[in-house]
């Protein structure tokens, strides 16, 4: 065994995965000493086999290829499948070996980042698993073997798969922005086998994300695609972020569905085939949701952020679906239990088909409740969680009605907010959400009064 160790920044290891800036806290002796240290820990649970992918940013192929050093200096067996999103990843690790599987990604955050996202067993590797592996890597403990590479395109079977949904009888035109992201190749090859009218803009991956930045859940990088819309008389426009396991979504009329929303529609059409079960959303998510589900038969369950948070708690309760605000949506109904922003757009498409009616229409069905988009703020990496456990034992003291299952959330009369700590940034997220305008006022007071209590500037658009 190995005995020189190797020690990773501490800020790349993070909540759900590895992630930092390529050239300042990430480099390609980071990706060799991750596979070395993954591959150990896989190794030492019997595996052999792993699938290993990347995106579509520049620095990823140096990263993946480091990777897969370290990995195959294990003694694994090593697929490579090469560029595409993230759940393409996922899906191989579900179909073409055993459940582990590492994808290099900076996911929806700028150019000069990247990272990692792993899974072993078919399990999410995250939390403590991931601070256990920087343990690994500094102490040098590694398995050391000879393992092999095979290089798979598994994009027009993973493209094909896919279009199974895909619903034959509709004649929609409809707008799409992969954003120069990861999608944009396999997105091309389902609408090859989808009829009506597609209108695709940005549709080349490039990593310098030159029209704007890929993340959906920012309304300024769907200005292109609600233009796009009008344009083209679309009844939907589809986008997803830099790595294709979140989507955003817009109507015929301009109009942002926000994830929460998404889940309304989607636990409609999942409680239909599963009644009575459990949906789960994040701790994000409005209250609307659910009571909608709870409306429809279902179960509803608060969870806290994070893609692997949720993945774990949907596998443990067999969870026909669940969501989160920044647009990640996971299907275990006629999926496999991942997110993957394509397949959810598939499933919007059928949902539409089955409804015969537009979307625009069916957002305006849903409830109407006054809210703050997801407001996120700067917040050092060391300072971010002890403001949030400052103002729950204030909360507490003054004996306010709070769920504290990620951050704080209060419940009020009036509505109620949040005060979360990212898991993946130097920034705290805040949201409110009430029943009229008086409500949404007192609750922005109140929260904009705790976090000048912790010495916190409150957002400008707070």
């Amino acid at each position: 065994m190995s005995t020189e160790g190797h020690g990773f920044d501490p800020t790349v290891l993070r909540e759900y995965d590895i992630r930092g800036i390529v050239g300042k806290t990430l480099s390609e002796a980071d990706a060799r000493a991750l596979g070395r240290a993954f591959g150990t820990i896989l190794r030492r649970k019997g595996g052999t086999r792993i699938s290993v992918g990347y995106d579509g940013r520049l620095t990823s192929p140096m990263l993946e290829a480091a990777l897969v050093e370290g990995l195959t200096d294990c003694g694994l067996s090593v697929l490579r499948i090469g560029r595409g999103p993230t759940p393409m990843l996922s899906w191989s690790t579900h179909t073409l070996v055993d459940g582990s599987g590492v994808m290099v990604t900076g996911s929806h955050n700028p150019p000069d980042h990247n990272g990692f996202k792993m899974t072993l067993g078919g399990k999410p590797f995250f939390g403590a698993d991931i601070q256990a592996l920087g343990r690994l890597a500094a102490s040098g403990d590694f398995i050391e073997g000879k393992g092999s590479v095979e290089t798979v395109d598994p994009r027009e079977d993973y493209a094909a798969r896919l279009a199974v949904d895909v619903p034959t009888d509709t004649f929609a035109t409809l707008a799409w922005d992969p954003g120069h992201g990861a999608t944009a190749e396999i997105l091309n090859m389902v609408l090859q086998k989808a009829t009506g009218h597609h209108h695709v803009i940005n549709g080349v991956i490039d990593g310098n994300f030159p029209s704007h930045h890929p993340d959906p859940t920012v309304p300024a990088n769907l200005v292109e695609l609600q233009a796009c819309v009008r344009e083209s008389g679309a009844v939907a426009g589809i986008a997803f972020d830099g790595d294709g396991d979140r989507i955003g979504i817009v109507d015929g009329e301009g109009h942002i569905l926000w994830a929460d929303q998404m889940m309304m529609l989607f636990a409609e059409d999942v409680l239909r085939t599963h009644p009575g079960e459990t949906i789960i959303a994040d701790v994000k998510s409005s209250q609307a949701l659910f009571d909608e589900i709870a409306r429809l038969g279902g179960k509803p369950l608060m969870w806290k952020t994070g893609h692997s948070l949720i993945k774990a708690k949907m596998a443990e309760l067999r969870s026909p679906l669940a969501g989160e605000m920044s647009g990640h949506i996971f299907f275990a109904d006629r999926w496999y239990g991942f997110d993957d922003a394509i397949y959810a757009a598939i499933r919007l498409l059928g949902l539409l088909a089955r409804r015969g009616t537009s979307l625009a229409d069916l957002r305006r069905a849903l409830p109407a409740l006054l809210n703050t988009p997801e407001l996120r703020f700067p917040c050092s990496e060391t300072r971010k969680f002890v403001v949030v456990e400052e103002v729950r034992a204030r909360l507490a003291a003054a004996g306010a009605d709070v769920t504290a299952i990620d951050g704080v959330r209060v419940n009020t009369p009036a509505g109620w907010w949040l005060l979360r700590a990212s898991n993946t940034q130097d920034v705290l997220v805040a949201r409110c959400e009430a029943r009229d305008a008086a409500g949404l006022a007192e609750l922005k007071t109140a929260l904009s009064r705790q976090l000048a209590e912790s010495g916190i500037a409150a957002p400008k658009d707070l």
